[in-house]
């Protein structure tokens, strides 16, 4: 080994020995990712395996369940329906609720004016407007609460007739509708599968990548 003149390693030496651990550190570096990318791609190759089985079974749980959403299609088309009557009606009843307010508002008007015509036993021109306007409104709010009033009846009379059709198609097509609903949840096994091997496949590409340019 080459000595310098004050005893100590020679600087050339060393600036290679710090070179060669470098270089040692990158090929362990490169060693464990090639070891992650092999590890990544038999752990693919295995998803694949069971992806292909896992689809075959959900074609042939889809051919026995065979045309079951169609045939459930009215008992999912009266829910929906069910559902939107359900809106109508919570909307009808804010509706009728603000129309009682508007109502009760309008008569306190209108016990306000015949108070002021009370008071002054006289025929004041003032009072005896506002008296004729809150009468008037009184008489629009009382219409328009009786229309939101049967308005909101019959809301909850199709809601009442919507909900008899759900469950009586429910009792009729049970078998039906458990089907539909085995083959949706097949269909939604198979989407997270691809998606998941499509995220799969993303990761790999990156790492590979990586260690591309890690080489360069």
């Amino acid at each position: 080994m080459s000595i310098d003149s004050c005893g100590g390693v020679d600087p050339r030496i060393k600036i290679e020995l710090e070179r060669l651990n470098s270089a040692t550190e990158t090929i362990n570096q490169y060693e464990i990712q090639v070891d992650c990318i092999v590890l990544k791609l038999e752990a693919r190759r295995e998803f694949h395996v069971l992806l292909k089985e896992s689809i075959e079974k959900i074609k042939q749980s889809a051919a026995k369940i065979g045309n079951a959403i169609e045939t459930a299609k009215p008992y999912y088309e009266a829910r929906l329906y069910c559902n939107q009557i359900t809106k109508d009606m919570l909307e009808a009843q804010a509706t009728y609720e603000r129309s009682k307010s508007t109502l009760a508002a309008a008569k306190e008007m209108v016990n306000l004016a015949e108070q002021g015509l009370g008071e002054k036993n006289t025929l004041d021109v003032a009072c005896q407007e506002m008296l004729s306007h809150a009468t008037s409104r009184v008489n629009e709010s009382q219409s328009e609460c009786t229309d939101a009033r049967n308005n909101l009846k019959m809301c909850e009379l199709k809601q009442e007739v919507a909900n008899t059709r759900v469950n009586k198609l429910q009792a009729q097509l049970k078998g039906a509708i458990r089907a539909s609903r085995m083959r949706r949840y097949l269909l939604l096994i198979n989407l997270v599968a691809y998606q998941h091997d499509l995220l799969f496949l993303r990761g790999l590409s990156g790492n590979a990548q990586s260690c591309h340019f890690s080489c360069k």
